[in-house]
Protein backbone atom coordinates (compact mmCIF):
# COMPACT_ATOMS: atom_id res chain seq x y z
CA UNK A 1 0.00 0.00 0.00
CA UNK A 2 1.26 3.44 -0.86
CA UNK A 3 1.76 6.18 1.69
CA UNK A 4 -0.60 9.13 1.76
CA UNK A 5 0.77 11.24 4.58
CA UNK A 6 3.39 11.61 7.25
CA UNK A 7 3.51 9.35 10.29
CA UNK A 8 1.40 10.16 13.35
CA UNK A 9 2.85 10.09 16.85
CA UNK A 10 0.79 8.27 19.47
CA UNK A 11 1.20 7.20 23.08
CA UNK A 12 0.59 3.72 24.40
CA UNK A 13 1.59 1.47 27.28
CA UNK A 14 4.41 -0.89 26.41
CA UNK A 15 6.23 -3.80 27.98
CA UNK A 16 9.98 -3.20 27.77
CA UNK A 17 11.15 -6.63 28.92
CA UNK A 18 9.89 -9.97 30.22
CA UNK A 19 8.93 -8.48 33.59
CA UNK A 20 5.68 -7.62 31.84
CA UNK A 21 5.51 -4.20 33.46
CA UNK A 22 3.83 -1.56 31.30
CA UNK A 23 4.98 2.03 31.03
CA UNK A 24 4.13 4.98 28.75
CA UNK A 25 5.64 4.68 25.29
CA UNK A 26 5.53 7.19 22.45
CA UNK A 27 5.94 5.92 18.89
CA UNK A 28 4.92 6.55 15.28
CA UNK A 29 2.01 4.83 13.59
CA UNK A 30 2.81 3.51 10.15
CA UNK A 31 1.73 5.82 7.36
CA UNK A 32 -1.91 5.60 6.32
CA UNK A 33 -2.47 3.84 3.00
CA UNK A 34 -5.47 4.06 0.65
CA UNK A 35 -7.21 1.07 2.27
CA UNK A 36 -6.40 1.97 5.85
CA UNK A 37 -8.60 3.14 8.70
CA UNK A 38 -7.29 5.17 11.61
CA UNK A 39 -9.08 4.28 14.83
CA UNK A 40 -9.15 6.30 18.03
CA UNK A 41 -9.05 3.62 20.72
CA UNK A 42 -11.77 4.01 23.34
CA UNK A 43 -11.55 0.63 25.09
CA UNK A 44 -9.29 -2.41 24.86
CA UNK A 45 -9.86 -5.67 26.67
CA UNK A 46 -7.12 -7.60 28.46
CA UNK A 47 -6.65 -11.20 27.34
CA UNK A 48 -4.49 -13.76 29.13
CA UNK A 49 -2.49 -14.13 25.93
CA UNK A 50 -1.48 -10.48 26.34
CA UNK A 51 0.19 -11.42 29.62
CA UNK A 52 1.87 -14.40 27.98
CA UNK A 53 3.35 -12.18 25.28
CA UNK A 54 4.32 -9.40 27.70
CA UNK A 55 6.22 -11.89 29.86
CA UNK A 56 7.79 -13.68 26.88
CA UNK A 57 6.44 -17.00 28.08
CA UNK A 58 6.58 -18.37 24.52
CA UNK A 59 10.10 -17.09 23.89
CA UNK A 60 9.11 -15.01 20.87
CA UNK A 61 8.38 -11.54 22.24
CA UNK A 62 9.93 -8.37 20.86
CA UNK A 63 10.16 -5.17 22.85
CA UNK A 64 8.99 -2.47 23.25
CA UNK A 65 5.59 -4.16 22.89
CA UNK A 66 2.21 -2.44 23.08
CA UNK A 67 -0.28 -5.30 23.70
CA UNK A 68 -4.02 -5.43 23.14
CA UNK A 69 -6.17 -7.21 20.54
CA UNK A 70 -9.70 -6.61 21.85
CA UNK A 71 -9.89 -3.10 20.48
CA UNK A 72 -12.93 -0.88 20.04
CA UNK A 73 -12.98 2.74 19.05
CA UNK A 74 -14.10 5.40 16.62
CA UNK A 75 -12.97 5.96 13.03
CA UNK A 76 -11.13 9.28 12.78
CA UNK A 77 -9.66 9.02 9.28
CA UNK A 78 -10.02 6.77 6.22
CA UNK A 79 -7.89 6.14 3.16
CA UNK A 80 -8.97 7.14 -0.33
CA UNK A 81 -10.14 3.63 -1.25
CA UNK A 82 -12.01 2.83 1.97
CA UNK A 83 -15.67 2.19 1.17
CA UNK A 84 -16.79 0.11 4.15
CA UNK A 85 -16.41 2.72 6.87
CA UNK A 86 -17.05 6.39 7.54
CA UNK A 87 -15.47 8.82 9.97
CA UNK A 88 -17.29 8.69 13.31
CA UNK A 89 -18.41 5.06 13.11
CA UNK A 90 -17.84 2.60 15.95
CA UNK A 91 -15.46 -0.20 14.98
CA UNK A 92 -13.44 -3.05 16.41
CA UNK A 93 -10.09 -4.71 15.71
CA UNK A 94 -9.18 -8.26 16.71
CA UNK A 95 -5.96 -10.25 16.76
CA UNK A 96 -5.06 -9.97 13.05
CA UNK A 97 -4.35 -6.81 11.06
CA UNK A 98 -2.98 -8.18 7.81
CA UNK A 99 -2.39 -11.15 5.49
CA UNK A 100 -1.14 -11.88 1.97
CA UNK A 101 -4.73 -11.63 0.60
CA UNK A 102 -3.91 -13.99 -2.28
CA UNK A 103 -3.38 -17.52 -0.92
CA UNK A 104 -6.01 -20.24 -0.73
CA UNK A 105 -6.83 -19.48 2.89
CA UNK A 106 -7.22 -15.76 2.23
CA UNK A 107 -9.44 -16.46 -0.78
CA UNK A 108 -11.71 -18.50 1.49
CA UNK A 109 -11.91 -15.75 4.14
CA UNK A 110 -9.70 -17.76 6.48
CA UNK A 111 -6.92 -15.23 6.83
CA UNK A 112 -6.10 -16.58 10.29
CA UNK A 113 -4.49 -19.57 8.55
CA UNK A 114 -2.48 -17.48 6.10
CA UNK A 115 1.25 -18.19 6.49
CA UNK A 116 1.88 -14.46 6.11
CA UNK A 117 -0.80 -13.24 8.51
CA UNK A 118 0.13 -10.23 10.59
CA UNK A 119 -0.72 -10.24 14.29
CA UNK A 120 -2.07 -7.05 15.83
CA UNK A 121 1.08 -6.68 17.92
CA UNK A 122 4.48 -8.33 18.32
CA UNK A 123 4.70 -8.70 14.55
CA UNK A 124 5.83 -6.75 11.49
CA UNK A 125 3.69 -4.77 9.03
CA UNK A 126 4.05 -5.07 5.26
CA UNK A 127 6.22 -1.94 5.30
CA UNK A 128 8.63 -3.42 7.85
CA UNK A 129 7.43 -1.42 10.85
CA UNK A 130 6.51 -3.25 14.07
CA UNK A 131 2.83 -3.77 14.83
CA UNK A 132 1.56 -2.30 18.11
CA UNK A 133 -1.76 -3.11 19.75
CA UNK A 134 -4.69 -1.47 21.40
CA UNK A 135 -3.15 -0.32 24.68
CA UNK A 136 -2.68 2.98 22.86
CA UNK A 137 -4.49 6.11 21.82
CA UNK A 138 -4.82 5.21 18.12
CA UNK A 139 -4.20 2.48 15.57
CA UNK A 140 -3.98 2.31 11.78
CA UNK A 141 -5.50 -0.87 10.31
CA UNK A 142 -6.33 -2.28 6.87
CA UNK A 143 -10.11 -1.98 6.38
CA UNK A 144 -10.35 -5.74 5.73
CA UNK A 145 -9.47 -6.39 9.37
CA UNK A 146 -11.81 -3.81 10.89
CA UNK A 147 -15.38 -4.69 11.90
CA UNK A 148 -18.32 -2.40 12.49
CA UNK A 149 -19.75 -2.23 16.02
CA UNK A 150 -23.50 -1.47 16.27
CA UNK A 151 -24.15 2.01 17.60
CA UNK A 152 -26.53 0.66 20.26
CA UNK A 153 -23.91 -1.69 21.73
CA UNK A 154 -21.84 -0.03 24.49
CA UNK A 155 -18.21 -0.06 23.42
CA UNK A 156 -16.98 -1.29 26.80
CA UNK A 157 -19.17 -4.38 26.37
CA UNK A 158 -18.06 -4.94 22.79
CA UNK A 159 -14.33 -5.21 23.46
CA UNK A 160 -14.26 -8.84 24.76
CA UNK A 161 -16.25 -9.95 21.72
CA UNK A 162 -13.17 -9.37 19.57
CA UNK A 163 -11.42 -12.36 21.18
CA UNK A 164 -13.40 -14.50 23.63
CA UNK A 165 -16.65 -13.76 21.82
CA UNK A 166 -15.31 -14.78 18.41
CA UNK A 167 -13.68 -17.86 19.95
CA UNK A 168 -17.06 -19.32 20.90
CA UNK A 169 -19.24 -17.74 18.21
CA UNK A 170 -17.19 -19.11 15.31
CA UNK A 171 -17.56 -22.83 16.16
CA UNK A 172 -21.21 -22.34 17.10
CA UNK A 173 -21.87 -20.89 13.67
CA UNK A 174 -19.73 -23.51 11.92
CA UNK A 175 -21.59 -26.39 13.55
CA UNK A 176 -25.03 -24.75 13.14
CA UNK A 177 -25.45 -24.25 16.88
CA UNK A 178 -27.50 -21.12 16.32
CA UNK A 179 -30.97 -22.64 16.16
CA UNK A 180 -33.25 -22.38 19.23
CA UNK A 181 -33.82 -25.63 21.07
CA UNK A 182 -30.52 -27.30 20.26
CA UNK A 183 -28.36 -28.55 23.12
CA UNK A 184 -24.93 -27.09 23.80
CA UNK A 185 -22.25 -28.06 26.30
CA UNK A 186 -19.82 -25.46 27.64
CA UNK A 187 -16.64 -26.98 29.11
CA UNK A 188 -15.37 -24.74 31.90
CA UNK A 189 -16.60 -21.38 33.13
CA UNK A 190 -13.58 -19.16 32.63
CA UNK A 191 -13.44 -16.07 30.46
CA UNK A 192 -14.35 -17.89 27.25
CA UNK A 193 -16.85 -20.14 29.01
CA UNK A 194 -18.77 -17.18 30.42
CA UNK A 195 -19.03 -15.74 26.93
CA UNK A 196 -20.08 -19.11 25.55
CA UNK A 197 -23.02 -19.41 27.94
CA UNK A 198 -24.24 -15.90 27.18
CA UNK A 199 -24.01 -16.33 23.40
CA UNK A 200 -25.58 -19.79 23.47
CA UNK A 201 -28.51 -18.55 25.55
CA UNK A 202 -28.92 -15.60 23.18
CA UNK A 203 -29.37 -18.15 20.38
CA UNK A 204 -32.00 -19.96 22.45
CA UNK A 205 -29.94 -23.09 23.06
CA UNK A 206 -30.30 -25.49 25.98
CA UNK A 207 -26.99 -24.96 27.78
CA UNK A 208 -25.18 -27.39 30.06
CA UNK A 209 -22.05 -26.14 31.82
CA UNK A 210 -19.44 -28.82 32.54
CA UNK A 211 -16.94 -28.08 35.30
CA UNK A 212 -14.58 -29.99 37.58
CA UNK A 213 -16.43 -28.90 40.74
CA UNK A 214 -19.71 -27.35 41.81
CA UNK A 215 -18.10 -24.06 42.89
CA UNK A 216 -19.47 -22.16 39.90
CA UNK A 217 -22.89 -23.78 39.73
CA UNK A 218 -24.75 -20.83 41.23
CA UNK A 219 -23.03 -18.38 38.92
CA UNK A 220 -23.61 -20.55 35.86
CA UNK A 221 -27.30 -21.11 36.45
CA UNK A 222 -28.56 -18.11 38.39
CA UNK A 223 -26.35 -15.38 36.97
CA UNK A 224 -25.67 -16.55 33.42
CA UNK A 225 -28.84 -18.56 32.88
CA UNK A 226 -27.44 -22.02 32.08
CA UNK A 227 -30.06 -24.78 32.03
CA UNK A 228 -27.97 -27.52 33.61
CA UNK A 229 -24.66 -28.01 35.40
CA UNK A 230 -22.54 -31.15 35.29
CA UNK A 231 -19.56 -31.90 37.54
CA UNK A 232 -17.11 -33.85 35.40
CA UNK A 233 -15.74 -35.77 38.40
CA UNK A 234 -19.21 -37.12 39.21
CA UNK A 235 -18.92 -40.60 37.67
CA UNK A 236 -22.57 -41.39 38.37
CA UNK A 237 -23.64 -38.75 35.84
Amino acid sequence: MGSLETEKTVTGYAARDSSGHLSPYTYNLRKKGPEDVIVKVIYCGICHSDLVQMRNEMGMSHYPMVPGHEVVGIVTEIGSEVKKFKVGEHVGVGCIVGSCRSCGNCNQSMEQYCSKRIWTYNDVNHDGTPTQGGFASSMVVDQMFVVRIPENLPLEQAAPLLCAGVTVFSPMKHFAMTEPGKKCGILGLGGVGHMGVKIAKAFGLHVTVISSSDKKKEEAMEVLGADAYLVSKDTEK
